[in-house]
């Protein structure tokens, strides 16, 4: 589960549900979903402020959603929680199919395409 993070403008308190970033030699402003980790060149911005966002003149706006809501975390999410908290906590039994096979391989990740800042990452199997 995530820590519910502040919004970045001074004197709110509100919970960040978006992420602004600028890419400043396109002259852009990017709003998306609230990225899964802060990042230190990137604002996290309340619904109330992500709504009302604006651009210096001649620059532009990238809305990636229309609609930003409060997340939490969801009982699906409790749900998986208390599962994995089972699972780990029964031992392990050799030659038992299902639940306790071998570790699969794991993912290659690698940088497929990059622009300025911003990486495309492909996963291997």
């Amino acid at each position: 589960m995530r820590a519910v993070r502040q919004c970045s403008r001074t004197a709110c308190v509100r919970p960040s549900v978006a992420t602004l970033t600028y890419v400043y030699s396109d002259s852009t402003a990017v709003l998306g979903p609230l990225a899964t980790a802060a990042e230190p060149h990137s604002y996290d911005l309340c619904s109330e402020h992500a709504d009302r966002l604006t651009a210096p003149r001649g620059w532009e706006v990238v809305r990636l959603s229309t609609e930003f809501l409060p997340t939490g975390p969801s009982e699906d999410d409790l749900l998986a929680l208390a599962d994995a908290v089972r699972e780990a906590g029964r031992p392990a039994q050799p030659g038992v199919r299902g639940r306790h096979r071998a570790e699969p391989a794991p993912v290659q990740v690698g940088e497929v395409a990059r622009k300025g800042h911003l990486r495309v990452l492909r996963g291997e199997g």
